[in-house]
């Protein structure tokens, strides 16, 4: 994050609209993919230039293009100039830091998401920034990198399942950000998951790791709680707020969307609360644990003070002590050691507190 921001502030001084990479530093190439369908036709074509692209934008069919890359600006501008995207929007596609937001132009929908999707290696989530323009009979997408969440979306397009193949680009735009939030509920059952294993060990045992998981987990919930709280103000704004480039018809999938937006929300909120209950209930356990340990020393304390004092009577140096010449004076000293002892552990055991 701290790196982010130095790489934000290095654009000081700049004009507004300058496209500007923010992000990982990137060197792999570029990929522009071309997806061109209607109810009856389907093309698909990879690996194309951004020149290619430029036919595709005053057909009749529905045209997805996919750029998997931003961190190459000149293409950006290239594309963004050809379509007509304002210098700011360009400008934003750049900036992979930005906050989920939709933005209505008079010919076109600007939209940033954010896409989670769960490395299983690393065990943790990855972020990524998706921007998506909506046009009358288009739909562009930038990724920061190659692999997503839309294969569903390509395989329905592809075989012709569903109403995908007719209607037009705004349901286009709707399938995208619902495959993206469908996988949301995705990465939250593996946070379940995991929250359960946390909630285990805590009971189970107080360890170090159980502390560094527990902080772990709730960083990572934050970055959903980010993601995902802007996310319901974008798709209600793309419901409330009426444009000729989303038909009425798909409305209705949108509201859906929002649903499950509201239960991503409601889902991230009670892990949160979760794993602050945790937290406590480790503070509270290792509290419970000192206490405990506290107690036994405070009874071994307790047992051994008169005993002590008993010993430092009989270790005065005093000529004329009377049991200092008694034959069984050692045996008895050694008898109420026990007995106070023996006393004391028994008075303990009857207050429960052994």
């Amino acid at each position: 994050m701290a790196e982010s921001f130095k790489k934000v502030s290095g654009r000081k001084g700049l004009s507004p609209g300058t496209v500007v990479y923010i992000g990982e530093e990137k060197t792999a190439e570029v990929r522009i993919s071309v997806i061109d369908y209607n109810e009856e036709e389907f093309i698909k074509r990879e690996g194309v230039k951004a020149e290619d692209c430029f036919p595709f934008k005053d057909k009749d069919s529905v045209t997805w293009i996919n750029i998997d890359g931003v961190h190459n600006t000149g293409i950006i501008e290239k594309i963004g100039e050809y379509f007509g995207l304002h210098p700011l929007v360009m400008e934003d596609i750049g900036n992979t830091t930005q906050r989920p937001k939709v933005e209505d132009f008079d010919n076109y929908i600007f939209v940033v998401l954010k896409m989670i999707y769960y490395d299983n290696i690393g065990e943790k989530n990855e972020v990524e920034q998706v921007s998506l323009i909506l046009g009358k009979n288009f739909v562009i997408s930038f990724q920061e990198r190659e692999g997503d969440v839309f294969d569903s979306v390509r395989e329905r397009i592809e075989k012709g399942k569903g109403r995908i193949r007719k209607m037009g680009s705004d349901y286009l735009l709707y399938s995208l950000i619902d495959a993206l939030v469908d996988n949301y509920f995705f990465v939250l059952e593996k946070m379940g998951d995991k929250i359960e294993e946390l909630e285990e060990d805590v009971v189970e045992q107080i360890a170090p790791e159980s502390l560094r998981n527990i902080h772990k987990s709730k960083k990572e919930m934050i970055l959903l709680r980010r993601s995902v709280w802007p996310l319901r103000e974008v798709i209600n704004s793309l419901v409330r707020d009426k444009t000729a480039l989303i038909s009425e018809n798909v409305i209705i999938y949108f509201r859906d969307v929002y649903d499950h937006t509201i239960q991503v929300i409601d889902t991230v909120e009670t892990f949160r609360d979760m794993l602050s209950g945790l937290h406590d209930t480790y503070l509270s356990s290792i509290s419970n644990k000192m206490n405990e340990i506290m107690k036994v020393l405070t009874m071994f304390a307790a047992i051994f003070i008169p005993l002590t004092f008993i010993a430092g009577i009989y270790g005065m140096n005093f000529a004329f002590m009377p049991e200092l010449n008694w034959r069984w004076g050692y045996f008895t000293v050694w008898g109420v050691f026990l007995l106070v002892g023996g006393t004391m552990l028994l008075y303990f055991k009857r207050k429960k507190w052994l």
